[in-house]
């Protein structure tokens, strides 16, 4: 049971960090299910109170930088609201339309968006070009910190 256990925390823990590619998958709280399901299989015996702390720190932190990275790439490009707004509904949407509309999308809605607001479409095209930036840094940042997650808690395992 055990083996079962370490290597399904290994491919749940991977799907999670490749699914943080993805926009509003809640892939940091898949891993943290893995780490869970993986101590309900040995019966909690491998997982330390410390390295539980810290996921939960991994955890809040890879969510909070996802969201100031995406804020402060759209206000250091000049983005407004509408610029926001436009990026966030295209990353609905885009989900629809595969990796190519995840990429797009944000980035089309956060510039149709920012001109439909009143700016030039100079300024729009900086906005939303901030906006694509900011998302992006937040993803990359996430996937460092799920593989710190997994490592972490494979260290622990095996």
């Amino acid at each position: 049971m055990e083996a079962l256990a370490d290597w399904l925390f290994v491919v749940l823990w991977v799907a999670g960090v490749f699914l943080t590619l993805l926009p509003f998958v809640p892939a940091t709280l898949v891993i943290l299910f893995a780490a869970f399901l993986h101590e309900l299989l040995v019966g909690f015996r491998e997982l330390s109170l410390w390295l539980w702390l810290g996921l939960g720190v991994l955890a809040l932190l890879a969510m909070t930088l996802d969201n100031l990275a995406a804020l402060w790439g759209a206000k250091r490009y000049g983005a407004g609201r509408a610029g926001l707004w436009g990026a966030f509904l295209g990353g609905i949407l885009g989900l629809f339309l595969g990796v190519v509309g995840v990429l797009v999308l944000p980035f089309l809605l956060a510039w149709l968006f920012e001109y439909l607001s009143g700016r030039k479409p100079e300024e729009a095209l900086r906005a939303a070009w901030g906006t694509l930036v900011g998302l992006m840094g937040g993803v990359v940042a996430k996937v460092f910190l799920h593989l710190a997650m997994g490592l972490w808690v494979i260290r622990a395992i095996f």
